[in-house]
């Protein structure tokens, strides 16, 4: 896809992808979203996307939707097109981890985007929030989902239904984010994790207990240490189970050789967890 709303770099195993509308503060647009989209898919399927970044460019992360239209921003919209979640492919569906580098202001959707990816890191003095409901609109892009599992109902009823705004240090202390520093630290430190994983984790063991953590809260334990099991026994007596123990024993960088395209399990379904 030809990309002008987002930009699409990679440094060895690590893509980072911008939003990139600047002068416009990063605001989100449709077409932003079919790009963030397709650059996710590509990052899934590539094996040598082993971790992704995303970020915004200049000082802002996202300050929202494009309001440029005015009072037709929020217009009815044809209802067999319309989605609350204009970003087909979601950052927690693709089997890399991905990592929000918060190096500003990341308000409305430009939050919610955000709550779908594994990691957030958040710029102490930028401002986040969920405004929705204070332009006449609603949480979306999942927010209903993803929040309540970060931060629990009550905080999540905080954020959500207030509107309210709040900086960094706030957004760790809440569960929103995982750390908070400086805003000219925060996209080194993001991609300095996405390194770390790209050369020390396991790509197929990472992407396997990606996708089981975002499914555990609709599981009951018992179903979990089902999926644990089976899903071990994918991972058991591969060249990666072997490489990693060796790698540690002999003090040395590993050489993964699974594939997460190549190499991906039948996943569990509902019926087997009955049983």
């Amino acid at each position: 896809m030809d990309y002008r709303d987002i930009r699409f770099e990679q440094d060895g195993g690590v893509v980072t992808l911008t939003l990139h509308r600047p002068d416009q503060r990063n605001t989100f647009t449709g077409r932003m979203g079919e790009e963030l989209s397709d650059a996710y898919r590509v990052c899934d399927r590539d094996d040598s996307v082993r971790a992704v970044v995303l970020t915004g460019a200049g000082s802002t992360f996202c300050a929202g939707a494009d309001m440029s239209a005015g009072e037709a921003t929020f217009g009815s919209q044809d209802a067999s097109t319309f989605s609350a979640t204009p970003v087909t492919m979601r950052a927690f569906e693709v089997r890399k981890p991905v990592i929000a580098a918060l190096n500003g202001h990341a308000i409305g959707i430009g939050l919610t985007l955000a709550l779908q990816c594994d990691l957030r890191i958040a710029a102490q003095e930028a401002k986040y929030g969920v405004l929705q409901v204070r332009r006449g609109v609603m949480p979306d892009c999942g927010a209903h989902w993803t929040l309540p599992r970060l931060v629990g109902f009550a905080k999540a009823a905080d954020i959500l239904l207030t509107g309210r705004k709040f900086q960094g240090d706030e957004a760790v202390e809440l569960g929103v984010a995982s750390r908070a520093l400086p805003a000219a630290e925060v996209l080194p430190a993001a991609l300095e994790i996405a390194h770390d994983l790209a050369k020390n984790t396991a790509p197929l063991s990472v992407a396997i207990a990606k996708k089981l953590l975002w499914q555990s809260s609709e599981l009951t334990v018992a179903q979990v240490e089902h999926m644990e099991t089976v899903l071990h026994h994918h991972l058991m007596g591969r060249a990666d189970a072997v490489e990693g123990v060796m790698a540690f024993l002999e003090r040395r960088a590993p050489n993964w050789t699974s594939s997460v395209r190549d190499d991906w399990p039948e996943w569990p379904s509902a019926d087997d967890l009955d049983t």
